[in-house]
């Protein structure tokens, strides 16, 4: 998929957002490194906490198929500034692929690229966890 293509796949999602509670739509795309793509949306909740992220909605479809080798994704929003992953979906992402490519799009489809580990220098991965000897 070329990384137009990729960009309207997550543009295409803001529609499908629900979001009665911030009205601040966003969509995402997530490509895998066979070339496969999932999408997402933001998945607001009454209860604030059980809200989904468009970036996990798109990470959680992928795991569920088998996929776990992500090569970049694209956030897409409308808002003036360019739409960042969270502090959560940011973690959720390194789990998977530190050195992936993050796509912002803001309101105009203008982008900012940038890799996981600007966003995330420090995340937390396997490497420390204990290991059973």
């Amino acid at each position: 998929m070329t990384r137009e293509e990729l960009k309207a796949a997550a543009v295409s999602m803001l529609d499908r957002a629900y979001i009665p509670y911030s009205h601040f739509p966003v969509g995402a795309a997530l490509e895998c490194s066979d070339g496969t793509v999932f999408t997402g949306c933001n998945i607001e909740n009454a209860a604030y906490s059980p809200t989904l992220c468009a970036e996990r909605v798109a990470v959680a479809k992928a795991v569920s198929e088998g996929h776990k080798d992500f090569v970049r994704i694209v956030v897409a929003g409308r808002c003036e500034d360019f739409c960042v992953p969270c502090a959560v979906c940011r973690q959720v992402l390194y789990e998977f692929a530190p050195d992936m490519e993050i796509i912002s799009l803001n309101g105009k489809g203008e982008e900012l690229s940038r890799t996981l580990r600007e966003l995330l220098p420090h995340g937390f991965g396997p490497e420390y966890l204990l290991k059973e000897e």
